[in-house]
Formats: C-alpha cells, structure tokens, sequence
C-alpha cells in the first residue's frame, strides 16, 4: 500500500506495471503528514462518510479529506465512491506486507468553521481567505504518527513500513520555507524510524537532489522529476529491496508491455499474429510459474 504525495503515484504506478498487487491513495494524492495519518486511520476504523461532511464549490461537490480526483457533480456518486474507496483500503491494509509512506510538506491549510479549526488535506481551489496556512510543529506531529503507527502495530502486526520524502519542491512556499519544511519531515522520519526494524527510509529526495543534481531530470516547471528520474529512483528501488528472483521476473513483465505498447500499422497480417502469438505464450508461461500475476487487461487487448 501507498500513500502520500505525488511522488507516490510516480513510484505506483511503476510497481502497478511489474504486475505488483498494490493499493495506492486511497483519499487521493495527500502533502502533509497529518493528512496522510488522518487517511490510514480512516482506512483501519474503515470509516463510511456520510453527505453532510461534503460541500459544494462552484458547482462541484468535494470533501476537504479527499483529493479533488473524488469530486464531482453527483452528490451520491461522490460519496459512494469515497466510501469504497476507504473500504478497499481497509481490506487491503489488514493483509499488507509493506506500507510507503511519502511525506511532501510540513504545510497544512486549516478551515476555518463554526470556531472549529478544520485542517483540510486538499483545498479544492477555494479562495484563499478561507484557510490559514501553518507549519507544523514537529513535537505534535510525532505524537500523532507514533498513535498511528502503534495502532498499525495492532491492525497488521506483519506490517513493515517504508518512509520517503518527495523530492518535489515546493516553490510557492518560498525556498527557504521549503527547505525548512523538508527538515522538518527528515526530523520527523528519524525521531519515529530511528533503530526500528520494521519502520525504513527510502532515499528518493536524496536520489533526485543530490545524486541526479541536474535540471535536465526535471519537467520544463524545474520541479517535477520527469520520466528520466522517477525511472532512475525506480531502479535504485529495485535494487534495495527486490532479489534475483523478483528482478528477474520484472524484466521479463517490463518486456512484455513494451512488446504491447507498439502499434503496428497493418493488424491484420500475418506477421503481426505471429508476434501477438509469441508475447501470449510468454504471458501463458509466465502465468505457470507465477499463478498470481494478472494479466487479464493485455489478452483483452489482444484480442482487437
């Protein structure tokens, strides 16, 4: 399971296309630390929404937990997928083996609403004169995620965590206020991490900063790390955690949708049924050796 920043969805996604059963965000792309405790705790008391914690803005319904990915023009629509959203991660988190925690900034926006002060993990393009928008301490939110992480401990005892930082900066906090806002969550993932077996931390920020250390690994906004670089962290990834074995068997699956990906200009000649014969059979013979890996999309696109 996955949850956290963007970087996050960069770093799914590439385990999603070697075939890894993994559930990711299940409020959407969360920032702040507190948002992201705020969605597994959600996810492990299998918490169901109910139409007055959503609101309408231009139009559009949303709730302030959730990523505006969720939000939509039917009220019932919204909330019913929020819900099963929420229960799809509970069932997922209660047989996870690894959880991957990305943290983007010590920021949060608070509401405020009816003299209660709301933090809100997406602000959904409401005018700014609605929030307040503070650092977090480190002290509060070390005392928040060691609840979190002890009452994980409880919900799936085999549960082992990977903590990383994005390495996205977040120019419009200013830089030296991004940079602040990172430290702050170095300090966090060490006061909590520190000489615990079951809790790691991933370099990525690291990777991306300090190793790549160019522009040329950054989209044309020099923040986002672009394709050149997720792909580069992915393979230090898969250095640090996959065997021989898993690589093996990654490479193989990397080969067939790279096979799938190219588009033929003539489908209906033989030479072309001929290649699409020989990538079934490696997907058949693959599916012997590993009974568990799904391919059911690629047949599907196989056969138009």
């Amino acid at each position: 399971m996955l949850c956290g920043s963007c970087f996050t969805e960069n770093i799914g996604s590439k385990m999603s296309g070697a075939k890894m059963n993994i559930c990711m965000n299940p409020q959407g792309i969360l920032f702040n630390p507190m948002s992201i405790a705020n969605c597994l705790e959600a996810c492990m008391d299998n918490k169901e929404y109910n139409a007055n914690e959503l609101f309408q803005h231009n139009e559009i319904w949303n709730h302030w937990d959730f990523h505006s990915r969720f939000s939509g023009t039917d009220k019932d629509v919204v909330l019913s997928e929020m819900n099963r959203s929420i229960k799809k991660g509970n069932n997922f988190l209660k047989q996870a083996d690894w959880l991957i925690i990305t943290f983007g900034s010590s920021y949060q926006y608070f509401l405020s609403a009816s003299n209660d002060i709301i933090g809100v993990g997406n602000c959904h393009k409401a005018p700014g004169n609605w929030f307040e928008k503070r650092m977090l301490d480190i002290d509060e939110m070390q005392q928040r995620w060691q609840q979190t992480l002890d009452k994980l401990k409880v919900f799936n005892p085999n549960l082992k965590i990977i903590f990383t930082i994005s390495p996205v900066r977040h120019y419009r906090d200013g830089l030296a206020e991004n940079n602040l806002s990172k430290a702050r969550l170095f300090e966090l993932i060490y006061r909590l991490a520190d000489k615990k077996e079951h809790l790691q931390y991933f370099p990525a920020f690291e990777i991306v900063n300090d190793v790549l250390r160019d522009y040329r690994f950054f989209e044309q906004d020099m923040v986002h790390p672009n394709h050149q670089a997720t792909q580069f962290v992915w393979e230090q990834f898969v250095k640090t955690y996959f065997n021989d074995t898993d690589i093996n068997l990654s490479r193989q699956i990397e080969d067939i949708i790279t096979a799938l990906n190219h588009r033929p200009r003539f489908k209906e000649t033989s030479a072309h049924q001929r290649f699409q014969e020989g990538v079934k059979q490696k997907i058949v013979s693959l599916k012997g050796k590993f009974p568990y890996l799904n391919f059911d999309e690629e047949m599907h696109q196989m056969q138009y």
